[in-house]
């Protein structure tokens, strides 16, 4: 059952038509520079998920995101008069907490609250639910997976969801000065995020994509549990518990090999996949394991910018600097998976790609650690792989040869 809540929520007093104008023109060219100073600062789902300044300026002035009026910022007074009656109320906007059990939603800017299970069923209500409210936006936290089913079925009924990373919405509470986090406050607060940024919705992934991605993460899994258990072997004194770890890790093994045959079968069924698939595969350095990654947990590669596709899987340098202090530069955030499978395939291109090999040699001559090497090395192995998928191009080591000769060449 809904009820209303205010708690929270806080009044500014009312303006005159001048002022309300005046400032709204104000926030809109604030709101305007703000988005472009941080655009570059934007990860991998977070590239999907930058803020939409169409969409913002919309719901900050009390417009639907795609009326014909959200363009028009100048109006004259018999056209804003009419507007005020037609959009009375500003558009809708539900924030969804996510936990293994329950669902918690809130409306903005009504108040109000709803609990649900998050089970097949309780999905389903949820629709059934925000239907009579018009809802034009509905934000979700990424939640360990726990958010995919509500996320989908709310995607199949046609409204647009946007899954966010969850330290957006964290950081945006704390700019606000709300430190108490419970459930409720948490849908609150995605719910007032959704209105005042206005995240990009997320696409629906196709049903071959959720299987791919199941079976990569499975595959992870797999291997560092046989990892776990050879190692348990070293310490086992006991030959039968020797012998128990030994038939654990034989078992593994084999379901090792069957997720392998699997995800190169389901990639083989694909024509984009498979085609992705062998321009990676033809990198040296670059193997199955990674190839099938990349193509599962990274499917924005070939999509985006050298910046955004590094910012995106966390190989890009972040500025630390403040007046005259120069900080030092350090990765961060990104996709965890993406980037320690393209860490290890970058040891393996230091030693047979001559175009990494040769640009490690000449940052290790120069005096760099080895960690700030492997960073650079990584994010020009993920460089070369985002424009090679891009242009649909397999790896031409004789054309790359010749490229470097002519750079190094003295003029």
């Amino acid at each position: 059952m809904l009820h209303s809540s205010d708690e929270g929520v806080i009044v500014a007093p009312a303006a005159s038509p001048g002022e309300r104008s005046e400032s709204g023109e104000a926030a809109a060219r604030c709101a305007g520079r703000a988005v472009a100073a941080d655009r570059c600062q934007l990860g991998a789902r977070d590239a999907v998920l930058q803020p939409d300044r169409r969409r913002r300026a919309a719901l900050v002035h009390g417009r639907k995101p795609n009326s014909r009026q959200t363009g028009r910022m100048t109006r004259s007074h018999s056209q804003e008069r009419h507007a005020v009656k037609e959009n009375d109320l500003p558009p809708v906007v539900a924030g969804i907490d996510v936990s293994k059990d329950v669902l918690d939603v809130h409306l903005w800017p009504s108040g109000q609250n709803l609990s649900l299970d998050n089970t097949p069923a309780g999905a389903a209500e949820l629709v059934d639910r925000l239907r009579p409210h018009d809802v034009e936006l509905v934000v979700i936290e990424a939640t360990g997976r726990y958010e995919r089913r509500p996320a989908l079925a709310l995607m199949d009924a046609g409204y647009e969801v946007a899954v966010v990373n969850p330290r957006q919405p964290r950081d945006f509470a704390k700019s606000t000065g709300q430190l108490a986090k419970t459930d409720a406050i948490d849908a609150r607060i995605l719910a007032q995020f959704g209105a005042v940024i206005g995240p990009r919705p997320s696409e629906r992934p196709a049903e071959n994509q959720l299987i791919l991605d199941e079976l990569v993460a499975r595959r992870r899994q797999l291997v560092e549990m046989i990892t776990m258990e050879r190692n348990r072997i070293e310490h086992a004194l006991h030959v039968r518990l020797r012998r128990q770890i030994e038939h654990v890790v034989k078992a593994l093994e084999k379901q090792l090999v069957q997720i392998e045959t699997g995800i190169l079968a389901l990639i083989d069924r694909d024509d984009d996949w498979r085609r992705r698939f062998d321009v990676l595969k033809s990198v040296p350095g670059i193997g199955d394991a990674t190839a099938a990654t990349l193509v599962a947990e990274l499917p924005e590669l070939g999509q985006l910018n050298r910046q955004a596709i590094a910012a995106l899987v966390g190989v890009a340098p972040i500025n630390r600097d403040s007046g005259q202090q120069r900080g030092q530069r350090h990765i961060a955030g990104g996709r965890h998976s993406v980037r320690r499978m393209l860490y290890m395939a970058t040891l393996t291109a230091r030693s047979w790609n001559p175009t990494i090999k040769a640009f490690a040699q000449r940052l290790a001559a120069a005096g760099k650690p080895f960690k700030v090497v492997m960073t650079a090395c990584m994010r020009k192995l993920l460089t070369i792989l985002n424009a090679m998928v891009r242009n649909n191009e397999l790896w031409r080591t004789p054309c790359l040869k010749e490229t470097e000769n002519k750079m190094f060449q003295p003029t």
